[in-house]
């Protein structure tokens, strides 16, 4: 197999956020949010930072699910702010679904992804965001009004404000360097009692 060659495009600074620290440092406190938190880390770091709150649905498959679960959460919940957390490597498996959410245009809804290069759950690879590809550039190109890219402390304040005041749809990239997630979070995200706990939070 020949080896893939890395994008000439418009290189962001090298990460250098770890990302147990720097997502529930952007979170803050996710009582503001009902959450979809896609597959592997952001599950496992979202299950943590809420406690395993019944306001979170986090997966542990269904590859690439996250952004358009949180789509039909926000259209359905107009009133309610959504956040949906997921990776570089799920969000890569559905980009087209940026398309899809910047045309439906939900203001209540905001995702951040979690980018740190690399295909964590299966061996490490290189993803294709750590061979060049921009998830902020492919987010404003969709339509996104709101996209911002988090690489440093000092880009967290406007990344937290944008969350819970941007007053309409929000892409958040936040890069971090190579490293694990804490697996802190729930041991087990089986689906139907992930459903079931949400749903009974949802609907009281």
């Amino acid at each position: 197999m020949a080896k893939l060659n890395k994008l000439q495009t418009a290189t962001l600074p090298d990460a250098v956020l770890d990302r147990r620290q720097a997502v529930p440092a952007l979170i803050e406190n996710p009582d503001d949010f009902l959450m979809i938190a896609g597959l592997a880390g952001t599950a496992w770091e979202m299950s943590a930072l809420t406690h395993e709150s019944p306001r979170l649905f986090g997966l542990a498959g269904a590859m690439g699910a996250a952004p358009m679960m949180g789509l039909g959460l926000a259209l359905a919940q107009p009133k309610r702010r959504v956040l949906v957390a997921t990776g570089d490597g799920e969000l890569l498996m559905n980009v087209g679904a940026l398309a899809t959410i910047a045309l439906q245009n939900p203001p209540n809804l905001a995702i951040i992804c979690v980018d740190n290069g690399h295909y964590g759950e299966t061996g490490n690879q290189d993803s294709h965001t750590g061979l060049g590809v921009r998830l902020d550039v492919i987010a404003t190109g969709a339509g996104f009004p709101v996209v911002h890219v988090v690489n440093t402390e000092a880009d967290m304040a406007e990344g937290r404000r944008l969350l819970r005041e941007g007053n309409g749809l929000t892409f958040i990239l936040l890069r971090v360097k190579e490293g694990p997630a804490t697996h802190e979070g729930k041991k087990n995200l089986v689906p139907h009692i992930e459903r079931d706990r949400f749903r009974a939070a949802l609907l009281g």
